[in-house]
């Protein structure tokens, strides 16, 4: 639904008549969600077929790999911007197939480490020239540097508005 109409910003949220985006807000906004949810169908579905793995099984890869291996399970979570449920259960598979291992601290026994094995690292270095290949091809050699350097600012800009209460999330 579009409109012009806009209130006021001093206005009940409750209450107010919404703020409807215009035409062209739209279609930016579905273009986004559309762009977005093929993007990430299209890599995830390469990364299965080359390596038995999913997007989010390889993000946890690299992001092991960018913490020296290790990273507490509740810290993956925060970074990943997945619940601490998904997350767990997504390892547990991991772990099955001999990717990762989970570990107690060494600092206090108590917090539970997800902790990046050999075959993890080998798989990732296996399928990383890959998925780059795909973000390239899918989206960074589509786009002119301009449009792709403001879309990086756009969603560097949503990313700070919604981790502001919340910095340990902040995922870059």
């Amino acid at each position: 639904m579009t409109t012009e109409h806009r209130t006021a910003p001093d206005s009940d949220p409750v209450t107010a008549e919404p703020r409807w985006l215009d035409q062209s807000q739209q279609r930016s906004w579905r273009a986004l969600l559309v762009g977005h949810t093929l993007l990430m169908a299209r890599l995830d579905d390469d990364l299965r077929r080359g390596f038995d793995l999913s997007l989010t099984e390889y993000e946890i890869l690299v992001r092991l790999s960018e913490r020296d291996g290790r990273l507490r399970m509740a810290q993956l979570a925060d970074a990943m911007a997945h619940s601490r449920s998904r997350v767990t259960h997504t390892v547990a598979r991991m772990e099955r197939a001999g990717l990762v291992e989970r570990v107690s601290s060494p600092e206090d026994g108590r917090g539970i480490l997800a902790s990046l094995t050999e075959r993890g690292l080998d798989v990732l270095r296996q399928a990383a020239p890959m998925h780059v290949a795909g973000v390239r091809e899918h989206l960074v050699d589509l786009a002119d540097a301009d449009d792709l350097a403001a879309v990086g600012r756009v969603m560097n800009v949503v990313a700070d508005h919604l981790v502001a209460g919340h910095p340990e999330m902040d995922i870059r």
